[in-house]
């Protein structure tokens, strides 16, 4: 339990370090590292529980798609200002770089197989994050026609 704290805590500062970065709005500063270590525990916590890591990027990306979602519409502003910072903690950068290096030394089944892994993980944040959004624009679409109704 103590090493999920401490990835928690890292998550943080590297969210942190990506939203002055962006210029994330001070006010804003917050909840927008709070989403992003949210989705880095979600990421460890399903990558534990289910060892796949396109499923572990897929439901975190759904949790920062989510939570991003709730704190734009608390903090009345653009969900991008917490996706953005959020989700840059998930993006499989040394796995880039491992495809890379195995294709420079020219090992090309490990780079396939690694390469095939990062694309998973890539492709999965984005379906998760589209999910996300599709699902909550229609849910706040019911939402203003039964209060129309109502």
């Amino acid at each position: 339990m103590m090493g999920l704290l401490l990835q928690f805590v890292l998550a943080v500062f590297a969210t942190l370090g990506f939203a002055i970065i962006f210029r994330v709005p001070v006010r804003h500063m917050v909840p927008c590292v709070v989403v992003g270590a949210l989705g880095w525990v979600t990421y460890e916590v399903t990558l534990y529980c289910i060892d796949s890591a396109s499923v572990g990027c897929f439901v975190a990306a759904c949790a920062v798609g989510l939570l991003s979602t709730v704190c734009a519409y608390v903090f009345k502003d653009a969900s991008t200002i917490f996706v953005i910072p959020g989700i840059l903690c998930l993006v499989p950068g040394s796995k880039i770089f491992q495809t890379m290096e195995a294709l420079l030394l020219h090992e090309m089944e490990n780079a396939a197989e690694i390469g095939l892994q990062t694309l998973m993980m890539a492709g999965s944040i984005a379906i998760g994050l589209l999910t996300v959004g599709a699902v909550s624009n229609i849910a706040i679409k019911i939402v203003k026609k039964l209060r129309t109704i109502v």
